[in-house]
């Protein structure tokens, strides 16, 4: 049940680094008083109702029914169960619940030419009574599910128009929510999708092209994010005080030795992993030099080419 289950990461990886190091206690001690304790989910993970009350499939909709024994199609049934998870939240003791907002429950399309306003008002209640128990929510406006209407008519994430429908549905959410909601999340580890949804074919839409697609699919999210940030800074930010960014994932690599050929290695990792993505948003909008000499180098022998957008 998502209700023990998804315990925030920050929180799993320091109670493995207590149990690593064999200790009584935290290695940074004591934690603040003023430290943000919570608990998270995604919409696909726990909602359930699938094609409830005017929401459209989903590309994880497809997927399962297509290509997986199980499906989300009840899963924990989030959706029907509103009140008792937020009761069951609220004995926790919690102080945020981060959870994702399904693009196709409130435009079962993707675009603004349909809205749903059943999905609307289920989010709109949710927010609503999280507040009312004294618990902020924390809000994902993408964690993998695209509208399956925008992966067949645009072809998903490898179209960088994309990059403005995203923003469309962000603003669209701000409008709808941003009153309430002051901590946005615009996506959840883009690294899934372009490497596990497009490289290697494990995550929907199922495509495997570990030599070009991947890349694309980073960029067009990289842009999406961009946009909608802005569009927030400079449409919304004044009058809803909220705060805006991106998650990243990353498997954090150390050394094997102390040697200089190992600890290029492990930089190396983390700039596959983590940098692809920090880099453009956080250091100097641009893709890590490691990833582009190596893409190149790799790309010339193999006599194919990458144009990295990001220059």
């Amino acid at each position: 049940m998502w209700r023990i289950s998804f315990l925030n990461h920050f929180l799993f990886l320091l109670i493995l680094e207590v149990m690593a190091e064999g200790r009584d206690e935290f290695l940074y001690g004591e934690f603040p008083e003023d430290f943000m304790w919570g608990t998270s989910t995604s919409a696909y993970q726990v909602e359930g109702g699938w094609d409830a009350d005017g929401k459209g499939p989903s590309i994880w909709d497809k997927f399962t029914h297509d290509a997986m024994k199980q499906t989300g199609d009840i899963a924990c049934d989030s959706y029907h169960k509103k009140d008792e998870d937020v009761k069951l939240l609220k004995n926790l003791g919690v102080g945020y619940y981060r959870f994702s907002i399904s693009w196709s429950r409130v435009l079962p399309k993707g675009t603004l030419e349909e809205v749903n306003q059943a999905g609307v008002n289920y989010y709109n209640d949710l927010i609503n009574s999280l507040l009312e128990r004294g618990i902020t929510p924390m809000v994902a406006l993408y964690h993998f599910d695209l509208p399956q209407a925008l992966q067949d008519k645009y072809d998903g994430w490898l179209n960088p128009e994309m990059a403005d429908v995203f923003n469309d549905y962000a603003k669209f959410c701000f409008e709808s929510f941003g009153d309430r909601v002051k901590w946005w999340i615009t996506i959840n580890e883009p690294w899934e999708a372009a490497l596990m949804g497009h490289g290697f074919g494990l995550f929907p839409p199922a495509k495997k092209d570990l030599r070009a697609s991947t890349y694309k699919v980073a960029y067009v999210m990289l842009l999406a994010h961009a946009k909608a940030w802005h569009t927030y800074d400079q449409v919304f930010r004044a009058t809803q005080q909220g705060k805006v960014s991106i998650i990243l994932n990353v498997h954090w690599g150390e050394p094997k030795t102390d040697t200089q050929a190992d600890r290029d290695a492990a930089d190396r990792s983390i700039e596959w992993w983590l940098g692809w993505f920090a880099h453009p948003v956080f250091v100097n909008g641009d893709w890590p030099d490691v990833m582009k000499k190596t893409v190149k180098e790799k790309s010339e022998v193999k006599e194919f080419q990458i144009d990295f957008p990001i220059q």
